[in-house]
């Protein structure tokens, strides 16, 4: 009997892995391309204003900041499309062997994310706040349904059917 090997934490996952990757994607390569312009990109601006004016850090370091948290991105990006190659195969997903991949993705991002978050309320970038509380909350989301969704589980093996027993009667048959 076939069954459904598919968990709601394993299709959240992959949900959030197919919004994640190519946004952070192009975030993290904007940013490489060119470190300035790319930090003050929407996604980024509430960090560069941070950086630059609550820590007065110097424009080179404030580049390697960027750089930084363009491989804090790429790191998240590879997490997800380490645990959606891994989904790809039926054993794999069964045995919860890509939910540590998905785990660190949830867990790095939401780190980065909310970082980000408390960065766009203290310099007051209302755009930015919106688009890295939002981010938050779907990792979140994801996190506390993988916590709380039970392990997979399997079909029990098969119960070996014992010989049927004789009906003894102890004083005669009870139909004559």
């Amino acid at each position: 009997m076939a069954t459904n090997s598919w968990r709601i934490s394993t299709v959240n996952g992959a949900l959030l892995a197919l919004y994640f990757i190519p946004a952070w994607t192009i975030v993290a390569y904007k940013i490489m391309v060119s470190p300035v312009h790319g930090l003050y990109d929407l996604p980024n601006v509430a960090v560069a204003l941070f950086v630059s004016d609550h820590l007065h850090v110097e424009a080179l370091n404030t580049v390697r900041f960027a750089w930084l948290l363009a491989l804090g991105r790429v790191t998240v990006v590879a997490f997800f499309g380490v645990f959606l190659v891994m989904t790809t195969r039926a054993s794999v997903r069964k045995s919860g062997g890509c939910d540590e991949a998905l785990a660190l993705a949830l867990g790095i991002g939401s780190l980065i994310t909310f970082a980000s978050m408390v960065m766009a309320s203290r310099v007051g970038e209302m755009a930015a706040l919106r688009l890295h509380a939002t981010e938050l909350l779907l990792l979140l989301g994801g996190a506390i349904l993988m916590a709380v969704e039970p392990p997979f589980q399997r079909d029990p093996p098969p119960v070996r059917q014992w010989p049927p027993q004789p009906d003894i009667y102890p004083f005669g048959n009870p139909g004559s």
